[in-house]
């Protein structure tokens, strides 16, 4: 069998260090494709999985947000239409600059029928590619290592379903095709596809990191007034800078802040950190009739609480936003497109470029809230 030697970043358990190793990556099965990374996002879910919030098995290659060029084809690939049905898109070619996306539909769970891939149950390349016949990557020894979400990006290179790997614009920035796999899909699906944020409305989104701007970009794009809420100062000038009509600090007057800024409320207000007590508080900052959407991530387990009453009688609606409610062969393309255009300056969430022994650096930096999103380039 043909192998190629790569490099990547194994977590081995719960709050233990990640350490890059030397690994052998075979070449691609029928319906794969094997890229070489360019770049690689390190995010909030890399943490939770790192610092133990969230279960996941020992002997993945992390990442899930990275961008790469396809370096080879497995069987069938050429013909098939990049996720979507058969003849509405080019094939993949060598050379294409592509995205990852952390969940490749599989066409034929309900909730794939019911065009709603982000819920897919099955996704192809899923269970961190650790069953026998998914496994494409191993140590020296012949022993196998899984990735993360079927993309595991903080490696220099890797094999993912075809269906993962969705051709952008190859004028697309590398830093930011990357971020285009998570980050950004997350927060500008919530405003465009879950929430579907109109021209004139106001939005509130709470937490100005990766997603949350991303989400604040998107808003701003479609025309909204935008209020920015952050506990950061530094946070906060960026997001007045990229075009936040007011920024504020969380505190006891929030809501009545928002109130007074809004005529009564916001239209929709966004939770992007993934704390229990800004999804409790996102409730208080929409009008009635206003939409609150969910989009961080809590550690696993943790439950929030609304006053039912007041809730019902003020009909509000709350949503979740899972990866944007994103179909990735569609919403991909469309992002870089914007981001070439300028419509989106996604270049902006890029706070440092670093390598891959950086990691644990930037996980660290993380912890601190420091900046919005580190990616490794390779």
């Amino acid at each position: 069998m043909i192998t190629t030697p790569i490099a990547g970043a194994v977590f081995r358990g719960p709050r233990l260090p990640l350490r890059a190793e030397e690994l052998l990556l075979d070449e691609p099965a029928a319906g794969e494709v094997r890229v070489r990374m360019v770049a690689s996002g390190v995010c909030h879910s890399d943490l939770h999985v790192v610092d133990g919030e969230w279960e996941r098995p020992g002997g993945l290659v992390l990442g899930h947000e990275g961008a790469g060029i396809i370096e080879a084809l497995g069987e069938g690939v050429d013909v098939r239409a990049n996720g979507l049905a058969a003849g509405s898109a080019p094939g993949w070619r060598v050379g294409d600059l592509v995205v990852l996306a952390w969940t490749a539909p599989c066409s034929a769970c309900a909730a794939c029928l019911r065009a709603e891939p982000w819920l897919c149950v099955t996704p192809r390349g899923g269970g961190h590619r650790l069953a026998p016949d998914l496994v494409r990557l191993h140590r020296p020894d012949g022993s196998p290592v899984g990735v993360y979400s079927g993309v595991g990006t903080h490696a220099t290179g890797q094999v993912v379903d075809a269906a993962a790997a969705i051709p952008v614009d190859p004028r697309t920035p590398h830093d930011v095709a990357a971020l285009i796999g998570c980050a950004a899909t997350t927060g500008v699906g919530a405003v465009r596809s879950t929430a579907g944020v109109r021209a004139g409305e106001t939005v509130v989104v709470i937490g100005m990191g990766g997603v949350g701007l991303a989400a604040l970009m998107a808003a701003v794009a479609a025309g909204a007034s935008v209020i920015a809420v952050d506990r950061e100062e530094a946070k906060l000038e960026q997001a007045t800078a990229l075009g936040a009509d007011l920024a504020i600090r969380p505190g006891p007057s929030l809501a009545a802040d928002v109130r007074r800024a809004t005529d009564g409320g916001a239209d929709h207000a966004f939770e992007c950190i993934g704390l229990v007590e800004t999804s409790e508080a996102a409730v208080d900052l929409v009008r009635p009739g206003g939409t609150v959407t969910l989009v961080g991530m809590t550690p696993q387990g943790q439950r929030t609480g609304i006053d039912v009453y007041r809730f019902v009688e003020d009909g509000k609606r709350l949503l979740g936003s899972n990866y944007g409610s994103a179909v990735p062969a569609r919403d991909f393309p469309a992002i870089a497109a914007d981001v070439v255009s300028g419509r989106l300056p996604l270049g902006r969430l890029v706070t440092e470029r670093i390598g891959l022994a950086d990691l644990d650096g930037a996980l660290d930096a993380m912890r601190r809230r420091d900046g919005a999103r580190r990616v490794i380039v390779f």
